[in-house]
């Protein structure tokens, strides 16, 4: 709580409030793009080389992505930690907290890595087919060398994020893509005397870039007298345990919650393989559009994350309940206006990652399912993110693990190979993504019920 010698506040307007909530998602928004275009270049390239560099992208992705956005998330749950300590105005203690997080980050570096370097149980167990586990290895191999810089990165973006500062992490995050799309480029199709990579060199490119975004936000936080108020680089303290495990309360239910929720969509990737190659690369294009839209909520969560925490360290409640609602409410509104332009678009835009037919049409037809699919992702990411500000974690990682899994993961797995009830065997990637919709339809009703009766306590 804040100490009562610091003065509260003057509470905005709520059309003020809504301008900040706007003002920090657009920031955060415009630099998420930018790493989501990492993605995208890589699928466009990869599948411009091959159709099966392709398939290797789709599944190499589907196992970093749950390796690392898992991890990301213990971290990325810091967020509202640090927003109270900056409401609360105790900047020694937010840079104190900040060099503990270290350690934590560390932790999830050693348990990536080792993940990453030896995915074949993973792969064997999903049933990917041998040839293309040969092409994923090599991707994956590279990824582990990317994971520190991209996760000590991370620690950067949250903690800007918590000061609701987050301009610099998008500047350096556009500025990363000029770098990103010619070595992906390079790296790939090969030239100047490199031998051609193919999906590995989409990989060798993030591990560059990565390490630069890593070096530069260093040199800023070293540099930038906006930082000196919280003494950052003082010297490392011994690890706090009591600190450590009150990080570890926080982050690691968010942390499981997020690999739960990205495992059930990344999985689909590692099912889908057996379909073919074709049906990967479709559901690759899904999958990737599925991200971009994300982007906008996460970028809303984020936002209202940052918010929420704030007033509530600042001891301002119903300042805290006002942003929360403002957050939410224009997560589903630009959630349904994104929806129906997808729905209308999904050809010309499938068109625009590959030239060949088949994926076009099979890719089409599940960016339909996709549309559907994003109206509860939406609301169920921004709600996420603002329960962890009120300190609610455990309940969210159950319902995951229940729903996603459960009537989203093992649903669309069964309608798609076994038949589920009277629905024979759909031969699909769009039994996956009708099955997550629903899940993740319910999973929002939910968290908002959730969040409804939090707010109100």
């Amino acid at each position: 709580m804040p100490s009562s010698s610091v003065p509260s506040p003057i509470p905005p307007t709520r059309a003020a409030e809504l301008r900040t909530l706007g003002a920090h998602a657009g920031v955060v928004l415009v630099g998420q793009l930018a790493v989501m275009a990492f993605g995208i270049t890589d699928t466009v390239v990869a599948g411009r080389y091959a159709e099966v560099a392709l398939a290797a992208l789709s599944v190499g992705t589907a196992v970093y992505i749950s390796i690392y956005v898992g991890l990301m998330g213990i971290l990325q749950a810091l967020l509202p930690i640090w927003s109270e300590l900056h409401g609360s105005q105790r900047a020694a203690e937010l840079g104190r907290s900040v060099r503990q997080a270290l350690y934590l980050c560390a932790a999830t570096i050693v348990v990536g890595m080792a993940a990453l370097l030896s995915p074949g149980p993973l792969l064997d167990a999903a049933g990917v087919p041998a040839p293309l586990q040969v092409e994923v290895r090599r991707y994956l191999a590279v990824l582990a060398w990317a994971l520190p810089p991209a996760l000590l990165f991370r620690m950067y973006s949250t903690l800007n994020q918590s000061l609701g500062k987050p301009r610099l992490v998008s500047a350096l995050q556009i500025g990363a893509l000029g770098l990103k799309i010619p070595l992906s480029v390079w790296f790939t199709f090969g030239g100047l005397g490199l031998a051609p990579q193919g999906a590995a060199g989409c990989a060798w490119a993030t591990l560059v870039v990565n390490g630069a975004l890593m070096a530069c936000g260093a040199w800023l936080l070293r540099t930038q007298s906006f930082y000196r108020p919280y003494a950052l680089w003082q010297r490392l303290e011994r690890p706090d345990f009591a600190q450590l495990s009150a990080f570890l309360r926080l982050g690691l239910p968010a942390g499981l919650a997020v690999a739960v929720e990205v495992s059930s969509f990344t999985a689909m990737a590692l099912f889908i393989s057996r379909m073919g190659t074709t049906a990967s690369a479709a559901h690759q294009i899904a999958s990737n559009m599925a991200a971009v839209l994300y982007m906008v909520p996460l970028a809303l969560g984020i936002a209202t994350s940052a918010r929420t925490s704030y007033w509530l360290g600042a001891g301002q409640r119903a300042l805290a309940r006002r942003a929360t609602w403002l957050g939410l409410g224009c997560a589903a509104a630009l959630a349904v206006v994104m929806a129906a332009a997808l729905a209308l678009l999904a050809r010309p835009i499938a068109a625009l990652y590959v030239e060949q037919p088949a994926v076009i049409a099979l890719a089409a037809g599940l960016l339909g399912w996709v549309a559907l699919y994003h109206l509860g992702d939406a609301v169920q990411a921004v709600t996420l993110f603002v329960l962890r500000s009120y300190r609610v974690t455990l309940v969210p990682l159950l319902i995951y693990g229940v729903i996603l899994w459960g009537l989203g993961l093992v649903g669309g797995y069964r309608w798609a190979f076994e038949g589920l009830g009277t629905l024979a065997p759909w031969h699909d990637p769009g039994a996956f993504w009708l099955a997550s919709a629903a899940a993740l339809g319910v999973v929002a009703l939910l968290f908002v019920g959730l969040l409804l009766r939090v707010t109100r306590r």
